[in-house]
């Protein structure tokens, strides 16, 4: 398949995951108490901060599309695993806005972020009402396929929790291995996007062994689809990625690439272990904050990591859980234009400005 066909067909699985479960989140969103829906509306980009509407960007959509395929799998229709796609979206989007204000994230998709519009307790609160709206949808059915969807849920909104914790807690050590790193990214990444793709198979009658191989291929992408993340958090351009220069930088993030240049030895990781050293001190004895950081300081730092070898390490390893997802593929049997479409999302994941 050509690159420019097969950008197109992965554009139309996601428009089509994005079209099919625009609907039902809406009607799920509406169920909210007020302010509460209209914050959500807010975030999910379909009101500006005035609250007229709006075609805000929702996000890539891909968790959506791959519940879709995931029911597809089974030979079931796609509208089968539309509720799994609903529901692992409200999962998504209650850690967005935590992440936001845990983060201290003025921007998503380009726009204010939810907290520094409508401020921090109504990002709690809608973060909190959007997981248990996820839950109400898979279970209002009363079939036994929508309660083993929740409990894959459960144990996937569990580890991006733990993810979460560990990401913060890493934040505050001077050192991270890179097993750590990639055991917290698999949690708070991996998880959710295994569930994804194991959902709607689960929701179309597929058994245990099924959504098992479905949500290790799920899980390797996770992981591919964040270490992309960590690279463009650092180097990413922020016309495309509606985040701040240098973002994970400013933020003081363990992710990948830092941690493997730390992990590398010589020079460069030497100098980058002492800087970063230095920074966490001034930020602790409240000398210095994020913002008294100038763009050549950050500069700096990101030639660094990509002098230890951090930034090459990284596209190495979103190639190697590309290359494990697409392998756990092989244990599936399913219809083959849904395995071109699974492959097609792969690689659009660890191909990606965004």
């Amino acid at each position: 398949m050509s690159p420019a066909k097969q950008e197109l067909d992965v554009a139309a699985v996601l428009e089509r995951g994005r079209t099919m479960a625009t609907p039902v989140l809406r009607a799920a969103v509406d169920r909210l108490a007020a302010p509460m829906d209209t914050v959500a509306a807010y975030h999910f980009g379909w009101i500006d901060a005035d609250g007229k509407p709006a075609h805000g960007d929702g996000g890539k959509a891909v968790r959506p599309a791959l519940a879709l395929l995931s029911a597809e799998v089974t030979g079931a229709s796609p509208e089968v695993g539309v509720p799994g796609a609903v529901a692992v979206e409200l999962v998504h989007n209650f850690s967005l806005l935590h992440d936001d204000l845990m983060d201290g994230d003025e921007q998503r998709r380009h726009r204010d972020t939810v907290w520094k519009v409508h401020g921090p307790a109504q990002a709690i609160l809608v973060g909190d009402a959007l997981f248990a709206l996820a839950f109400e949808i898979l279970l209002e059915s009363g079939t036994a396929e929508g309660a083993r969807a929740a409990r894959r849920l459960t144990v996937a909104s569990r580890k991006l929790i733990d993810g979460q914790a560990q990401d913060i807690s890493y934040e505050h050590r001077d050192r991270v291995t890179v097993e750590e790193c990639l055991e917290m990214e698999g949690n708070k990444t991996g998880a959710l996007l295994a569930c994804a793709v194991s959902i709607g198979a689960v929701l179309g009658g597929a058994d245990d062994e099924t959504a098992d191989a479905l949500e290790e291929y799920g899980y390797r992408l996770g992981l591919a689809f964040q270490a992309v993340d960590d690279l463009l958090g650092i180097w990413g351009d922020p016309a495309a990625t509606g985040k701040q220069t240098w973002s994970d930088l400013r933020q003081r993030k363990k992710s990948l690439p830092v941690v493997a240049a730390l992990a590398a030895g010589g020079p460069a990781s030497d100098r980058l272990a002492e800087l970063l050293a230095e920074d966490a001190k001034a930020v602790a004895s409240l000398t210095r904050g994020a913002d008294d950081f100038d763009e050549r300081e950050f500069a700096a730092r990101a030639a660094l990591i990509e002098e230890a070898g951090g930034r090459s390490w990284t596209s190495e390893e979103a190639r190697r859980q590309h290359t494990l997802a697409l392998a756990a593929l092989d244990k599936v049997s399913m219809p083959e234009r849904v395995r071109e479409n699974l492959v097609a999302l792969a690689d659009f994941v660890v191909v990606r400005e965004r």
